[in-house]
């Protein structure tokens, strides 16, 4: 079953825009893992430093070696983050 992950997170005051064009080349590249169907950042258009990333994975055995390859990659760059993040994990069934 698939897994849908929607994670809000919070870029530092006014860096929004930063933020998610240093997310851009983090999507491509995850997008590139094995059972990634979707991994994507939109930017609110009415709190402009704050973010959505939306991840599909096919199953939970390809979040969980995403998990392991994410441990690995550099951090983003350090001043855009602001705040914390909040994560929620659906099971994601196709209903059309």
């Amino acid at each position: 079953m698939s897994v849908r992950l929607i994670i809000t997170l919070a870029a530092a005051p006014g860096k929004g825009a930063e933020f998610a064009e240093a997310f851009k080349g983090r999507c491509a590249e995850v997008m590139t893992e094995p059972g990634c169907e979707q991994f994507e950042v939109f930017r609110s258009a009415l709190d402009p430093d704050k973010l959505v990333l939306l991840e599909l994975w096919k199953d939970e055995a390809a979040l969980v070696a995403h998990a392991a390859v994410n441990a690995t990659r550099a951090p983003l760059p350090s001043g855009l983050r602001g705040g914390t993040a909040e994560r929620e994990d659906y099971a994601y069934n196709r209903t059309r």
